[in-house]
């Protein structure tokens, strides 16, 4: 995903405020220029589903990962002082095909564009702009670069949580969780012992040549975090995939990060099992919030795709609460594993035929 800022600056007249609006944004590396941000979406043969947002004010990528807490510290507040670009148009282009749609109050676009042959699997690129509504003739303000995937016809999916369940967070703890968040960065941050090892076997397991059984990450953890997110998964070399995180939060509400509603994260996985009705999948999450209630739900729903549901051990006072609730997923015939250790977690998938021994 690449995020392109507007290429038509402002020429007119920069006042003494303007002046000192734009030192101090550039100082905490923030810029005030359109962008335009695709997220990774995804399809099927009948249509992608393509999201992102449009900002007013947003970060700039960081480059350097130096281990420094006030910068670590200021490199997160930024994420959380973007300005969205609310009602205002999006043109989608997708080959030939074109779509114009409207950014919500959060400056967020989401489109379901109906393909009218196959595509082939794999990774496809995507384009959207923003399209100007006052001036005339039609100007672009600024352009995204994105990509859907298209997944291989493979044994499973993986829906995998994030927070505590690939990467450590301490999200039961919101005082250690922040201190993590804001003192550590996607270089610095840590992944659970043998789990991207774990992660990476049911990626190429059975899955043929060429091809992977598609990875899709749904989080609590909002869309500020998704260049985050996506720089640890890389730096871990953790399987590639889909990313469907949580509405955009503002500076005021940091202490609040990854409290999301857990409701729409059902939706989330509801729309992604929707769309790949003939596949089975595997739910993989962690205790420390509502992951089990989740996935027992959504077992309930859908207890002829899932295959199996794993679940992370993390918050001593849940693990009689996920005990009752991997009970009825084992009662709806689905395998399950609530571990402590990712070695125990493979050791389940070499057992129930998921991955070679």
């Amino acid at each position: 995903m690449k995020a392109v800022q507007s290429t038509h600056p402002d020429k007119q007249k920069i006042t003494l405020k303007g002046k000192i609006k734009r030192y101090f944004l550039t100082l905490l590396r923030l810029t005030d220029q359109p962008t335009v941000k695709i997220y990774r979406g995804f399809g099927n043969d009948k249509q992608l589903t393509i999201y992102g947002h449009v900002f007013r004010r947003s970060p700039l990528p960081r480059k350097k990962y130096r281990d420094i807490d006030l910068v670590n510290l200021l490199a997160v507040i930024r994420l959380f002082l973007v300005k969205p670009y609310p009602r205002t148009m999006v043109r989608i282009r997708f080959n030939e095909q074109l779509v114009t749609v409207m950014t919500d109050d959060d400056g967020c676009f989401q489109v379901e564009l109906p393909i009218t042959q196959p595509l082939t699997p794999g990774w496809h690129p995507v384009q959207a702009q923003l399209i100007s509504q006052t001036i005339t003739p039609e100007q672009v303000l600024a352009e995204g670069e994105g990509k859907v995937l298209i997944p291989h016809p493979t044994q499973f999916i993986c829906i995998s949580d994030i927070d505590d369940t690939f990467l450590v967070s301490h999200s039961a703890t919101i005082a250690k969780r922040l201190l993590v968040l804001l003192t550590e960065n996607a270089h610095s941050r840590m992944p659970f012992e043998g789990v991207v090892a774990h992660y990476k076997l049911l990626a190429e397991a059975n899955s043929g040549l060429n091809a992977t059984n598609p990875f899709f990450y749904v989080s609590s953890s909002e869309w500020n975090l998704y260049d985050y997110i996506l720089e640890f998964s890389t730096k871990n070399d953790l399987p590639n995939g889909v990313y469907r995180l949580s509405k955009l939060k503002r500076l005021s509400q940091v202490l609040k990060t990854g409290k999301g509603k857990h409701h729409t994260k059902f939706d989330r996985i509801e729309q992604i099992i929707n769309t790949y009705p003939n596949q089975q999948f595997i739910l993989l999450g962690d205790d420390s919030q509502q992951d089990p209630i989740i996935y027992e739900s959504v077992v309930r729903h859908f207890p002829r795709q899932i295959r199996c549901v794993y679940i992370r051990q993390i918050h001593a006072e849940h693990k009689a609460r996920t005990e009752q609730l991997m009970a009825s997923i084992e009662a709806n015939g689905v395998a399950s594993c609530y571990f402590a250790h990712s070695a125990d977690a493979r050791q389940h998938s070499i057992a129930i035929g998921l991955i070679p021994e």
